[in-house]
């Protein structure tokens, strides 16, 4: 029973130390954890809370007393402790109170096995080395380690807030990349609140990415939804009700209200993709922009998405970053004229990665840049010496305008993809009927508008079912991926290929759960699994299929970048085989048109067109007209077939050419520069190459009842059969199969990749800890010389401070242990000996007989090792204070020294770090010391003694 004033401690993060019951609402209790500045919300019957209760002879300290407890008294439902002719109600208690019961525990004679207390000692001391590593909340994501990926989350990551905007060519990881900036901003507390806002197509896909990959449960939000929260007697902003929300365009354009409710919820973190289509001019501005434009004006962090390159339209591009630092881009000419000084500073940039000489009007524009300061004048006498040429980098990057902003990858730069090689399948259009003919016209027309109508569709006479059959049969050793535009389309061709072919086929559409989906993926990535998978156009959707490598279109998209995603599934780094991309077509009919001008016009079977949107917004008009014309077989239509054909292919090239000319080299190094641009790489190495992690992962879900068997192929399955708690997550819907090889996880996605990280650990290890099973242990040592007790005590250091400042990377919750003899002295060097360890199991000891030697023993034992602890805390923290202040010290200055020559740095950063330095630095010495946990060790015969 919650009542406000009491006093309550999270198990789930203790940490925080005591926290005070505000409101309680409903099945909802607000808890204030006023040390730490956090306020928490809980539901009533899961809250991770207990009691804040302190008993005789505990000593409680507030309002500047401190004393020990004789007397504990009730009124009006809150605790008041007496003692010593004092008296404190529960409401005055300090924050930070010693509240654990562990050498009670012993004392008292309730103790544990010794391996619980093994995996709790060893619980803590890996959760403390996981919680400093800059992949603390990645470690489970099931994402490939591309570098360029790792290299811009990041850096991005570490900004204070993160305000980007991600512009790699299509199929580089955009979306990657803003997850994995996402799970770190939550994980590190740098963020509560984000808003994913999309285009209605991308909903879905991002809502399965944020899941699979990152482990991250986001709400969608309709106007269903909203309707449903107020209807339940909610009258406060439905928004506020989730805190990781994604919302579309179209829903918000349909309704003010809820617009406005989203602009009225506070968000730490906005997420925006598809931002090119944000239509922006220098004397008016689309809803959709003046929606993102009010929402990034209040959201500390923002990140944009776009693949189209700068080249294809500057004032959009320009609108883009206006969004993101209104201030520095406050003028389009202003920065069209920047734009053209850099994009000759980029020339030179590659003439110097070259190691070309420079020409003079080069080197006139660099004297110009480089005004006032004479150690880079000095190295312009000789740019082709390397030494000059890379000190002459390095300034060059440091200036760039948008180098901070923007983050740009190319395909071609990055490298590791595989060739593309279309194949055409073309059926003589004599074979159809005129009814047939009519029928695939109003197949096409269906298949290019958005959304898509339902049409009646049967197969079973389509003469490219017959040549798709041919084609499996052709390569009975391959896997054949065939993407159409929608579920009615997979279900047809099942049914057409059931009487025809006895392939094995698996379906993936939108008509299937998520766990369907998952079971028939994976069927199509076992060995002698399905050979097709038929998918709509959800499967072009986040997945990685690229253990296959030949695609069947058995239509075509109208849009460029829904081709390019559903290419992208096989398409991608690390590919071991060149794709082969199948086009099934009537000779003649509007698909052949459109796979025409995507094969002659776009070239988008064998390269990733940049262009393709602006192409489809030149052309598609014209295309969409011919291809139905076309079709009918009307005539003199060739002709003007082949001049589209051409003007599309001249301006493909010409528009190819301005971006390679275009292209901003300086941009692409500018990461390079960043003090944290190969944090993540370093790290999640280092975490994929700990060989004793999954032990220790087994032998924590053993703790909790969960049996694991081996399948093969590095797959486990976790039994929940004799699950201990339903407190454990992951476990709702009966076993689980896992794995703890990330290349079986990146083909397998229904597989969980376990790290310490993953939900499913991170619960089973914060239910360990935050209980006290396992903080009180028994052990005979048959090692121990005769005679001999030690009490061995673990500490825990805790930094008591604002979640936002993420101390753990510098001071995470860390074990001291301090082993103590008889006569009082540190046994520094003891270790519990493996056969004492061994017979421990066995050993059935009756605790409770001892606890008159225990009690007269352990607590001068237990003070001198806490006086030995608080000498060691006081080290670490001082080792904290240090590491703290060389790190923020060293970003500090590099943002300074860029801020004197690149304007886009601007003053809110430097005051960011800056605060927050100082708040660290004020918040880890405050850092507390907590006994955790005790084992009493004896010889064999000291309990003879007794």
């Amino acid at each position: 029973m919650f009542v406000p004033g009491q006093r309550w401690i999270s198990t789930a993060e203790p940490e925080l130390g005591l926290g005070t019951v505000l409101r309680v609402e409903g099945r909802g209790v607000q808890v204030l954890f006023a040390k730490a500045g956090v306020l928490r919300p809980y539901a009533v019957d899961s809250a991770p809370l207990v009691r804040a209760e302190f008993r005789p002879g505990q000593r409680v300290a507030g309002k500047g007393l401190a004393f020990l407890v004789e007397r504990v008294e009730v009124r009006e439902d809150l605790l008041v402790y007496r003692g010593e002719g004092r008296e404190l109600e529960e409401g005055q208690l300090d924050d930070e109170q010693s509240v654990s019961q562990a050498d009670d525990r012993l004392i008292g004679g309730r103790t544990d096995p010794v391996s619980h207390f093994e995996l709790r000692l060893e619980g803590l001391k890996r959760r403390a080395e996981a919680r400093r590593s800059p992949a603390w909340g990645l470690g489970a994501s099931r994402i490939g380690l591309v570098p360029h990926q790792l290299r811009v989350a990041g850096i991005a990551s570490s900004r204070r807030p993160p305000r980007v905007l991600l512009a790699d060519e299509v199929g580089l990881g955009k979306t990657i990349e803003a997850g994995m900036i996402i799970a770190r901003q939550l994980t590190t507390g740098r963020a509560g609140r984000v808003l994913v806002l999309l285009p209605d197509t991308l909903v879905y896909q991002w809502f399965v990415e944020l899941l699979r990959r990152f482990n991250l449960s986001f709400s969608i939000y309709d106007e269903e939804r909203c309707e449903s929260l107020e209807q339940g007697g909610d009258t406060s902003n439905p928004f506020e009700d989730e805190q990781l929300v994604i919302a579309d365009f179209t829903f918000l354009e349909q309704s003010p209200k809820r617009a406005q409710q989203l602009l009225d919820a506070h968000w730490d973190l906005l997420v925006v993709d598809e931002a090119h289509h944000l239509a922006w001019a220098p004397d008016a501005a689309s809803p959709r922009y003046t929606l993102v434009d009010q929402l990034a004006a209040a959201t500390p962090g923002v990140i944009l998405l776009t693949a189209t390159p700068e080249q294809l339209g500057r004032s959009g591009h320009f609108a883009r970053l206006r969004l993101l630092d209104p201030q520095r881009y406050h003028d389009l000419d202003v920065y069209l004229a920047e734009s053209d000084r850099f994009h000759s500073l980029s020339k030179v940039a590659d003439r110097l990665l070259d190691g070309k000489a420079l020409d003079d009007a080069q080197l006139a524009t660099l004297r110009e840049a480089f005004a006032g300061d004479d150690a880079l004048q000095a190295h312009l006498v000789d740019t082709t010496k390397p030494e000059h040429a890379r000190e002459i980098l390095a300034a060059l990057i440091d200036r760039h305008g948008t180098g901070r902003a923007m983050f740009r990858n190319r395909r071609a730069s990055i490298g590791g993809f595989p060739k593309r090689a279309p194949v055409w399948h073309l059926i003589d259009k004599d074979m159809l009927s005129d009814e047939a003919r009519q029928a695939l016209l109003g197949e096409f027309h269906a298949d290019i508008q958005q959304p898509s109508p339902t049409i009646e569709i049967d197969y079973g006479n389509d003469p490219r079912i017959d040549a798709l059959v041919s084609l499996l049969d052709a390569h009975p050793q391959d896997k054949f991926l065939l993407i159409c535009r929608s579920q009615a389309k997979v279900l047809a061709l099942e049914e057409a290929l059931r009487t025809k072919s006895g392939v094995g086929v698996a379906r993936f559409h939108e008509g299937l759960g998520i766990v369907q989906r998952d079971r028939n993926a994976a069927y199509f990535a076992q060995p002698d699994g399905a050979r097709l998978l038929l998918c709509s156009e959800i499967g072009s959707e986040g997945r990685n299929f690229q253990f296959a490598h030949r695609l069947v279109l058995w239509d075509l998209p109208l849009d460029p970048d829904l081709l390019e995603q559903r290419i992208g599934r096989l398409d991608r780094i690390g590919q071991k085989h060149d794709i082969s991309i199948h086009v099934l077509a009537v000779a003649d009919s509007a698909q052949h048109v459109l796979a025409r001008w995507y094969d002659e016009g776009v070239d988008a079977f064998r390269s990733s067109p940049a262009d393709g949107r602006e192409l489809l917004r030149r052309f598609g008009d014209a295309l969409s007209r011919l291809a139905s014309e076309h079709a009918r077989g009307d005539d003199n239509r060739d002709q003007e077939l082949d001049v589209l054909l051409a003007e599309t292919r001249g301006a493909h090239e010409e528009m190819a050419e301005l971006i390679r000319d275009g292209r901003d080299h300086l941009l692409e190094l500018a990461a390079s520069r960043d003090l944290h641009a190969d944090e993540l790489a370093q790290a999640f190495t280092r975490e994929d190459n700990d060989p004793s992690r999954d032990a220790f992962i087994q032998g924590l879900l053993e703790r909790f009842g969960i049996h694991a068997e081996e399948l093969g192929g590095k797959v486990l399955l976790l039994d929940p059969q004799y699950l201990s708690t339903d407190a454990l997550p992951g476990f709702a819907e009966g076993p689980q199969a896992v794995t703890f090889a990330r290349e079986v996880a990146l083909a397998r996605e229904e597989l969980p990749l376990l790290r310490l990280d993953h939900p499913m650990v991170l619960g089973a290890l914060d239910l360990t800890l935050s209980n006290e099973q396992g903080n009180a242990a028994f052990l005979v040592d048959d090692a121990l010389p005769p005679r001999s007790a030690l009490l061995q005590s673990v500490f825990l250091i805790e930094c008591v401070a604002d979640r936002k400042l993420d101390a753990e990377r510098f001071l995470p919750p860390q074990p001291i242990v301090v082993t103590i003899d008889t006569r009082l002295t540190e046994r520094a060097d003891f270790r519990p000996s493996d056969v004492g360890l061994r017979k421990a199991a066995d050993r059935t000891i009756e605790v409770a007989r001892y606890r008159k030697f225990l009690a007269k023993l352990v607590p001068p034992m237990l003070e001198k090792a806490e006086a030995i602890a608080s000498e060691r805390a006081k080290a670490n923290v001082d080792e904290a204070v240090a590491l703290a202040t060389d790190t923020l010290d060293a970003e500090l200055s590099r943002l300074l020294a860029l801020r004197a020559v690149n304007p886009a740095i601007s003053e809110a950063e430097v005051v960011a770090i800056t605060d927050e330095r100082t708040a660290l630095l004020k918040a880890l010495p405050g850092a507390r010391l907590r006994l955790d946990a005790v084992r009493f060790v004896v010889s064999p015969d000291f309990l003879a003694l007794r």
